[in-house]
């Protein structure tokens, strides 16, 4: 019992943040797949009770007395574009990404160490690749869901399956709609501070948390904010990045309305618009990942060739040992 205290108390701690809190991350799922189109993977109806109140779970995968997974884990749920301002386009791996930065990180080490202490994974953030990875196991999910129905067999292992993924893929837009993620100003303002914005580091907590409860937020708040699905077509990862960006351009505004009260002001009209705008931002792309995933799981996987981990490859990165996706 000692350790699950301990583990709580670590969740709590300002120096940690956990976006939107238990209520704002149930609230977006919900709402995401109340709003499933009929022609959608509405199949996750049923389990829209489970999904909702696990909507933190990824959350729980952070605690520092659980080491592989924290470092694993942590930079998940982050996004920090001024840490990779340097790096266009954004690369379509993991790895090249972790790889970029830890370059920059040796040649920037000497004549800017404040930047180069930041230039790394966990305080640069792997946000739109976790998701990404999520999205990909719900298309594969849901076509062993399809294969199942359409054999008149029994789909419910691989509903489960896909509702476990939507929790992780849930997770990572809602974090990724908090514009606080999308910035190293996660915490408290860092660097030159011409409009003397809050550098304490409770900001994050007091906005997408008491706030967020403060005004009782329900899923019926956001669902008619929504708007009809988007995303059918394109890239997805390009789709994704642009919904990070967004979030990210939202970022200051979280500060200027922070500088008039605290955010202890319930009925400040403002603030609620933003948190009604964001959550539905994370909803409407949530749910429009979960469609785009159901209609591309229609779809026989093409066969690649050659393997993305052939070295004839034209695309074959000797450094990662794969081809990009």
């Amino acid at each position: 019992m000692r350790r699950f205290a301990l583990a709580a108390a670590l969740m709590l701690c300002p120096a940690v943040a956990h976006a939107w809190g238990g209520t704002g991350h149930a609230v977006i799922d919900r709402a995401a797949i109340q709003t499933i189109p009929d022609d959608g993977p509405v199949f996750l109806r049923r389990y829209v009770d489970y999904i909702s109140a696990s909507a933190a779970l990824p959350d729980s995968w952070r605690g520092d007395s659980e080491g592989f997974s924290k470092i694993e884990e942590d930079p998940n749920h982050g996004w920090f574009r001024e840490q990779f301002a340097f790096l266009k386009p954004i690369p379509r791996s993991r790895y090249e990404f972790i790889l970029a930065l830890y370059k920059h990180y040796e040649t920037i080490k000497q004549s800017d160490p404040a930047t180069a202490a930041r230039t790394n994974v966990r305080w640069t953030g792997t946000l739109p690749y976790a998701a990404m990875e999520a999205y990909e196991r719900l298309i594969v999910c849901m076509r062993a869901i399809r294969a199942a129905q359409a054999g008149g067999g029994d789909a419910s292992v691989p509903e489960q399956h896909c509702a476990f993924q939507a929790i992780r893929l849930g997770h990572y837009i809602g974090d990724g709609a908090q514009p606080l993620h999308i910035s190293v100003n996660s915490d408290g303002w860092l660097g030159a501070n011409p409009n003397g914005y809050t550098r304490d580091r409770s900001i994050h907590g007091r906005f997408e948390s008491r706030f967020v409860d403060g005004i009782g937020l329900t899923a019926a708040d956001i669902m008619p904010r929504i708007g009809a699905p988007a995303h059918r077509h394109g890239d997805m990862f390009d789709a994704v990045l642009a919904f990070l960006d967004q979030s990210g351009d939202r970022m200051e505004t979280v500060y200027k309305l922070e500088k008039r009260d605290g955010f202890s002001n319930m009925a400040d009209k403002d603030v609620r618009v933003l948190i009604y705008e964001r959550t539905a931002a994370g909803a409407a792309m949530l749910r429009d990942m979960l469609c785009r995933a159901w209609a591309e799981s229609a779809v026989l996987p093409a066969k690649t060739t050659p393997s993305p981990l052939d070295f004839s490859n034209p695309r074959f990165n000797p450094e990662t040992g794969s081809a990009p996706a």
